[in-house]
């Protein structure tokens, strides 16, 4: 596994660089870094990550394997191998703010 500070520079390299220049291009509902940042490790937790990260900023106290997971789902979205709407929804409802899919 990389070094923790190469896995978090190359975390805010993709959020605050490599996806906000994609966003428009690609109709994405954010553009922010700290938007993009809530919906890769809220999905990389499976929940709200302020559940199951103690400290901020996050990318700095979550574990190594979560923050693997969400930058990997950061450059699959960049890819466009991962849906970045349905992240989005999915991070929306675990936080109330929308109803959840319906299958």
């Amino acid at each position: 596994m990389k070094l923790r500070t190469t896995l978090e520079a190359d975390w805010l390299h993709l959020t605050r660089t490599t996806l906000p220049a994609l966003a428009k291009d690609r109709s994405w509902p954010v553009s922010a870094d700290h938007c993009f940042q809530r919906i890769l490790l809220d999905n990389a937790c499976g929940g709200p990550w302020y559940d199951h990260v103690n400290g901020r900023p996050a990318y700095r106290h979550i574990d190594a394997d979560r923050l693997v997971a969400a930058t990997r789902l950061g450059n699959d979205a960049a890819e466009g191998t991962a849906d970045l709407h349905a992240l989005n929804r999915a991070s929306l409802a675990w936080r109330g703010k929308r109803r959840p899919p319906t299958a």
